[in-house]
């Protein structure tokens, strides 16, 4: 029995050996499993980023030949090509201010959610300027009612406005208030205060309008609510810019709106415009209005997510340079690289979270956020992808590659953009240093937004790949941001075309 039972301990040692051999061998093709899984998974990660990378990429030749491929675009626009994607407008400002304007003129910005009517008091290069101004939400039902009762609720704060003038601001005796109205809603303009609506768009939906003169329609409103005033002026945004950028300095030659939505002006010789049909202006000048979003070229780097997002869109096939460059739409494409990650490379874990899968969920605020963590571990970054996306526990590996994607995304747009500046620059022959000695003409462009205010690498990106595409010449290149610039510059375009003499 002893032999027998020390057999038995034998066999069921082997046995138990045999398990655990069997049990780590289990174990060891796990482990291993995993080890494979997270290789493969490391992989598709990197391979989706290299392809990310290329397709991103904007080196200084190419952008050079997109610069060009504007010029060449502009000179289309001009010609009045019915096939051009720069419509090239002309905005009838022909006179801009000079620093010497006097008096007191109010100006109405009208271009979305909100408007704003201000109250500005001119006092010559000595006393400068002294402003107030109010912020008005317009209702959501008068954004999809008549065109009376939208202009209507207008000219009744306007007139409410106007009561509270103050002993700073004075109207000289016998004269009509004048208004600057900035109206950035697609419109062909005909004259320097007159203007039909093309198409409302933000939101708004508006019957009897399209196709209306919006100053009379704003005129009428102000004679039923019997406010004595008189609209001077109708300007786009970027047109509004560019005055108040050439009313603080002489030498702005153009203007950038890079916000939510992105568009150019900049001031052309008449005789470079061959679609002008009328008498030269007196100063040889005109605003020209570039509508600059809807800019397209095949030197454009459009990837598969460029191209994705824009057959999804609302306008597919219009403003391809705006889906590329704007505040509107940088965090999507953030969102879509993200996506095809959590995908394909599990970047977020086994499941894709369902928040990632919505369209405009991460804003260009957000990816902002997100790209100036500069925490070792990246933190912020973190909570940002858990408040937006619901990723309780991202790993840090996670983190590093949604900061390379938004540094990714953001370089090509501040780049694209910086292109869009340095070709209205080559237009105007502002590009290259004087060959014949002469000393150099000092050029500033003015650039308002908030994309450009805020998303400070954007920013600085901007400026960086504007002065490398100069080279030499951008020692005499300014660019300044002009905060607030469309609402100020439409009271200065008030007072440039007021009907009365300037005063002294």
């Amino acid at each position: 029995m002893a032999k027998g039972a020390v057999v038995g301990a034998a066999v069921v040692a082997c046995a138990a050996a045999a398990a655990a051999v069997g049990v780590a061998v289990v174990v060891s093709r796990r482990r291993k499993r995993r080890r494979d899984a997270e290789a493969g998974r490391r992989k598709q990660a990197s391979d989706v980023i290299e392809e990310v990378e290329q397709a991103f990429a904007t080196p200084t030749p190419l952008l050079r030949g997109i610069a060009d491929a504007m010029v060449e675009e502009m000179e289309r626009g001009l010609r009045a090509d019915p096939h051009a994607p720069l419509k090239m407008l002309i905005s009838y400002v022909d006179n801009l201010p000079t620093g010497d304007e006097h008096g007191l003129f109010y100006a109405l910005d009208l271009g979305g959610t909100n408007f704003r009517v201000l109250r500005v008091q001119l006092g010559g290069k000595e006393k400068g300027v002294v402003q107030q101004y109010e912020e008005v939400a317009i209702p959501p039902h008068l954004m999809v009612g008549t065109s009376a009762e939208l202009f209507d609720f207008i000219a009744a704060e306007l007139e409410r406005f106007v009561g509270t003038e103050g002993d700073d601001f004075h109207l000289p005796e016998g004269r009509h208030r004048e208004l600057g109205f900035t109206f950035s809603f697609p419109v062909h303009q005909t004259s320097i205060s007159s203007g039909t609506l093309i198409k409302w768009t933000k939101g708004f939906c508006i019957n009897g309008t399209v196709g209306e003169d919006v100053v009379a329609e704003l005129s009428m409103a102000m004679e039923r609510q019997e406010l004595d005033m008189k609209v001077t002026a109708l300007v786009n945004d970027t047109v509004g810019t560019l005055a108040g950028g050439i009313y603080a300095d002489n030498d702005v030659v153009a203007a950038v709106i890079l916000g939510t939505g992105t568009n150019a002006a900049y001031v052309e010789h008449a005789t470079a415009i061959p679609k002008w049909n009328g008498p030269l202006p007196k100063s040889g000048n005109m605003v020209i209005n570039m509508e600059w979003g809807n800019f397209k070229s095949d030197k454009l780097p459009r990837s598969d997510y460029d191209i994705a997002l824009d057959f999804e869109s609302l306008n597919p096939g219009e403003q391809i340079y705006e889906k590329m460059i704007s505040g509107m739409y940088l965090g999507e494409v953030v969102r879509r690289i993200l996506l095809r990650l959590a995908h394909d490379a599990s970047l977020f874990g086994d499941v894709v979270p369902p928040k990632l899968e919505q369209l405009f969920v991460l804003r260009t605020p957000d990816m902002s956020a997100m790209h100036h963590d500069t925490s070792h571990d990246l933190k912020h970054l973190g909570a940002k992808l858990k408040d937006i996306l619901g990723v309780a526990d991202t790993s840090l590996e996670a983190r590093y590659i949604t900061l390379h994607v938004c540094d990714k995304v953001a370089e090509r747009g501040a780049r694209l953009a910086a292109a869009g500046i340095y070709g209205i620059l080559k237009k105007l022959g502002r590009d290259r240093v004087p060959s014949d000695g002469s000393p150099k003409q000092r050029t500033v462009v003015a650039i308002d937004g908030g994309l450009y205010e805020h998303y400070k690498k954007f920013r600085a990106c901007v400026e960086a790949t504007l002065a490398d595409l100069l080279g030499e010449a951008s020692s005499s290149v300014v660019v300044k941001m002009a905060n607030d610039g469309s609402g100020i510059g439409a009271a200065l375009l008030a007072a440039s075309h007021s009907q009365y003499t300037v005063e002294e």
